[in-house]
């Protein structure tokens, strides 16, 4: 291959998780694949297809490229919502492709208003409400203001949803803080359908809310890390654990994703001497060595150094010395006859052994949000199973 790399997605574990959670949350809830993040690393053009194999219809994007991306790859029944960024331009594209799109200020409703007037066509808004986490929203003493506005423009607006987002809802430590969010959304749901204003939708949950906190789900949830065979954090697995009866070992997410690469090259190191740039790794014994064509310009980071792992032979072996731009060197000396050529598994399982996201997400003191969505474009993906 031309590339130091490969990822590959694994079309059985995605159906898998996807099966799982839209029967866990039940038929009477739209499932929104988020995709966000060039799909959390995954790549958009290949998630789409997969999970409209699997029948998801609807693709939840942060911005006017990333729905532009998905519009090339989905089928013309699927819906694409847009829930941060989009210019003037975009809002314009997006009215006239029914692409959705989250309202959560008065000078996009207002520009919304003016371009699909002048479109004379509807644009499908969704209105993102502040209920506490203090980042993108209408506040609720706005409420009337706003509500005059939409229903004075029904002929230029179609509003699809009510939704907003929730600060934290993977952690118990943010538990009273959602659930004040909770009551705070749920009084303007009361107010809006006391004023007959026509929507489709409700949604507040992501993966973390949708899995802790039932109530959430509503008729619509917005998932993203969970499709992908990760849990939001270790807290959620756990707390699911204990609340569902499950066995220790009994993850019903599998993960999507592998990364491989190859042994570059193989060399023998004398002891005491320093391996790499720097003196920050020296050898206590001869050392048998191999270098991996994968370094932080592929989104293996460079705080890994010395402190990372890889699985070369069926064996966890340490990256020793620096990570360098573009290839980081292991210890392979406790596997026999290394070879150059010989599969290196970055995230994956080889010979019955397994290097988790987490493995090294949790060593540099990253999400697995971070570490995913961090992968190079430039890697190939390639689906398996």
């Amino acid at each position: 291959m031309f590339h130091s790399s490969k990822i590959e997605i694994n079309k059985k574990a995605f159906h898998n998780n996807l099966n799982y959670l839209k029967n866990r949350f039940g038929p009477d809830v739209k499932f929104s694949s988020v995709i966000k993040g060039n799909a959390y690393g995954h790549g958009i053009e290949n998630i789409v297809p997969l999970a409209e194999e699997a029948g998801v219809d609807h693709f939840s994007v942060f911005s006017a490229d990333e729905a532009y991306q998905a519009q090339s790859c989905i089928s013309t029944n699927s819906t694409i919502m847009v829930m941060g960024f989009v210019d003037d331009a975009g809002l314009e594209w997006c009215i006239e492709n029914d692409i959705e799109f989250y309202i959560f200020d008065f000078e996009r409703l207002e520009k919304t208003i003016q371009l699909a007037g002048k479109l004379k066509k509807k644009a499908r808004i969704h209105l993102e409400f502040e209920t506490g986490m203090h980042r993108t929203g209408i506040e609720e003493h706005l409420l009337d203001r706003l509500i005059s506005l939409v229903l004075s423009n029904l002929d230029t607006l179609e509003i699809v949803g009510i939704c907003t987002h929730f600060a934290g809802a993977e952690s118990v430590t943010n538990y009273l803080r959602i659930k004040e969010q909770m009551k705070i959304y749920n009084r303007i749901i009361r107010k809006i359908r006391k004023l007959n204003v026509p929507f489709e939708r409700l949604h507040s949950a992501c993966s973390a809310a949708a899995i802790r906190y039932p109530r959430t789900r509503l008729n619509m949830v917005r998932i993203g890390i969970a499709q992908y065979g990760l849990w939001p954090n270790r807290e959620t697995f756990m707390l699911d654990l204990s609340s569902n009866d499950k066995e220790i070992n009994d993850d019903p997410l599998q993960r999507v994703i592998s990364w491989k690469s190859k042994v570059m090259s193989t060399k023998e190191v004398p002891k005491n001497q320093f391996i790499g740039y720097g003196t920050t790794y020296l050898t206590n014994t001869n050392t048998q060595i191999a270098t991996v064509p994968v370094g932080y310009s592929h989104g293996f980071n460079r705080s890994l150094s010395n402190l990372g792992r890889v699985m070369v032979g069926g064996k966890r072996v340490p990256v020793i010395g620096l990570v360098n731009m573009n290839m980081m060197i292991v210890d392979v000396t406790t596997v026999d006859s290394v070879q150059k050529g010989d599969e290196v598994v970055i995230i994956g399982s080889q010979k019955g052994k397994d290097i988790s996201v987490g493995s090294f997400s949790e060593l540099t003191n990253k999400l697995n949000y971070e570490t995913l969505t961090r992968l190079p474009r430039h890697i190939p993906r390639v689906i398996t199973g």
